[in-house]
């Protein structure tokens, strides 16, 4: 076997409260493609970051092989200072990288290179940022959701690519059919430590399965030999005194053991809330168009909406989804044409670059719009850490900033929109 291209060794990392990582520790070989699998807020990211060099844990190793080149995927890409999209890609590449790379990846990411990368969508900038990051084909490949804003045909490309490449992968990503397609091993990060499996994510959830089974049947197992060793305790003969204490000791440890167990995370208790009664008409547009330049976004289109309608927007990246939808809710001025919002309507919006979030909010402040320790949820007041619970927030996180959350479980909480408010649409 191929001496290990990334080691991390008893890492440890906390926040001020319960440690973050608690002693994780796995390898990477060369040509392997991992993928780092855990809930919302474990530390998948910080790790990957970790891997990069663009965290220090507060102890414990991380280890690279000195040949070896990193890349790491930013979930924002930063464009600043590049004047097109090929020069931002390009700035990626080593002096002994072949520049061809980046006119390849661009061509099949369907990207014009000549082109600004100011005013790119979502799917185009995460397109660009795939292009940086793979053109110099680095030995290690870290990709923190990759297949974010990316349309279905770009993802199929990208999967192939990535089953082909000599690079060493970790991959975090909430697609699941992407990681089936592309792992050949898993490693979960779950209550602070990492468990690895020799195999790709396909296989991960009956392996999970069956070690939380293990492990709620080590607890039983663990509580039945403490009740028999109290029942000892109170009313066993007493054997020489040396032989108990060190039965009450062991008493003690597995009290401290059974006590210290933590479980697994439960699930979110997520419901969508009703809207008031509104008009059996929601939106109607009629012949609304959209250009910038010389570019149609939207042409001559129109649209009923009903009370009830559930209606999906699909087409490739950079076609105009995001700008359809603005208008239809208002939030843009077609350039023409008319758009007539029914009556009684409350629309909730999710932004795919959450640019309404104050980062340096607190989690609590965010949620009740800064009116104290409750809000009201489907008409009933509620306390604000109790309804975090809900979405497996830790009480301790209500004054956290949104800036140190997890990217989704921080800058995304989708799930305020849709359950504190009572939208129609």
């Amino acid at each position: 076997m191929a001496p290990p291209i990334l080691k991390l060794d008893d890492i440890h990392l906390s926040f001020g409260g319960a440690p973050l990582l608690n002693g994780v520790s796995f390898q990477l070989e060369p040509g392997e493609r991992v993928c780092l699998v855990g809930r919302n807020g474990s530390g998948k990211s910080t790790l990957l970051k970790m891997a990069a060099s663009l965290v220090e844990p507060q102890s414990g190793e991380v280890f690279r092989h000195p040949a070896s080149t990193v890349r790491y995927l930013h979930q924002a890409p930063d464009f600043e200072g590049y004047a097109t999209i090929e020069a931002y890609a390009a700035a990626g590449l080593g002096p002994s990288d072949d520049p061809y790379r980046v006119t390849y990846l661009l061509e099949h990411l369907g990207l014009d290179g000549a082109s600004s990368p100011a005013n790119l969508s979502g799917g185009e900038a995460r397109r660009a940022a795939l292009a940086r990051v793979m053109a110099p084909e680095p030995d290690i490949l870290l990709l923190d959701e990759p297949t974010n804003h990316l349309d279905l045909p770009t993802i199929e490309w990208l999967e192939g690519e990535l089953m082909k490449t000599k690079s060493a992968l970790i991959l975090i990503s909430h697609d699941r059919r992407f990681l089936e397609k592309v792992s050949t091993a898993t490693i979960w990060l779950d209550r602070g430590v990492a468990r690895r499996l020799d195999r790709g994510f396909g296989h991960f959830e009956a392996w999970r399965d069956k070690v939380l089974e293990e492990e709620e049947m080590e607890q039983h197992k663990l509580g039945k030999a403490i009740e028999r060793e109290e029942h000892w305790l109170r009313y066993g003969v007493t054997a020489r005194r040396k032989r108990n204490m060190r039965r009450l000791g062991e008493l003690q440890d597995m009290r401290h053991r059974h006590r210290s167990h933590k479980g697994a995370v439960g699930s979110v208790q997520a419901t969508v809330s009703e809207g008031r009664e509104s008009g059996k008409l929601v939106i109607e547009a009629d012949k609304i168009t959209k250009s910038y330049g010389d570019r149609a976004i939207v042409a001559p289109f129109s649209l009923r909406v009903h009370r009830g309608d559930c209606i999906g927007l699909v087409g490739p990246n950079g076609a105009g989804k995001t700008t359809l939808l603005k208008m239809l809710t208002g939030q843009l001025e077609p350039d023409s044409g008319t758009i007539k919002l029914g009556t009684n309507l409350d629309i909730a919006t999710l932004d795919q670059k959450r640019e309404d979030l104050d980062l340096t909010d607190t989690l609590a402040n965010y949620l009740t719009d800064g009116r104290g320790e409750n809000l009201l949820v489907n008409g009933v007041q509620r306390h604000v850490t109790g309804y975090m619970k809900e979405f497996l927030f830790q009480p301790e996180q209500a004054r956290t900033p949104i800036l140190n959350l997890s990217g989704a479980s921080g800058p995304d909480l989708s799930w305020r929109a849709f359950s504190p408010g009572r939208p129609t649409c």
